[in-house]
């Protein structure tokens, strides 16, 4: 499957904000967002007027790359999030945040989500006693994410052990056992990424 391949602070660059793409270097000095903290590009640094389609598409690319999806992917999540019931925008979120991937990121068991995809597809995780190396698995209340007893030994996951590691509400760990449980499907109070999704569904309802 297709995937960005291209130099991450870019990204957060051209958003204006940190999107957290590169762990523990977003929270230092060398981030590349505090030292040039203007759009990439020959013409990065212009003052540009924002239209109201320019600002929903800004927010759909935030979106992606905050969770790391590709066009096609995140256009799917929408069109599943846009068939159920409730609101859509929320729906959406909530999708996304129960991604394997995601769900290993919030745990703590990676640095940035993008660490986390790494981890899963090589077969770090079991979901329920089985492994699952599938990112985009979607994970459901009441299962159970352990790091695999082969990997336990690695300098990773033995780093873990020794840290303090705050969850959102809707998580539950266990730093010891390398485990985390699925408490309950979140709700949009307890998701903290920076979008304002209403803007997303406007765009593609156009």
């Amino acid at each position: 499957m297709a995937r960005y391949t291209g130099p991450s602070c870019r990204l957060c660059r051209r958003e204006g904000q940190k999107l957290f793409l590169k762990g523990e270097r977003c929270y230092s000095g060398k981030c590349a967002l505090e030292k040039r903290n203007y759009a990439p590009g020959q013409h990065g640094q212009g003052r540009k007027k924002i239209s109201n389609y320019g600002l929903q598409l800004r927010e759909k690319q935030k979106a992606k790359r905050f969770y790391g999806l590709q066009e096609t992917q995140f256009k799917n999540y929408l069109v599943k999030a846009a068939s159920k019931r409730g609101i859509t925008g929320e729906t959406l979120l909530v999708m996304l945040e129960t991604r394997l991937d995601n769900t290993v990121f919030r745990m703590g068991f990676a640095s940035s989500r993008k660490e986390a995809r790494q981890l899963v597809c090589h077969g770090h995780f079991t979901v329920n006693g089985k492994k699952v190396d599938i990112p985009s698995y979607g994970v459901k209340p009441g299962d159970i994410i352990k790091v695999k007893e082969k990997s336990v030994s690695s300098p990773k996951f033995k780093e873990i052990k020794e840290m303090t590691i705050s969850t959102p509400a809707w998580l539950s760990i266990d730093t010891d056992k390398l485990e985390g449980k699925i408490i309950s499907l979140p709700d949009r109070s307890m998701i903290d990424t920076p979008v304002e999704e209403q803007l997303i569904v406007e765009l593609y309802s156009k």
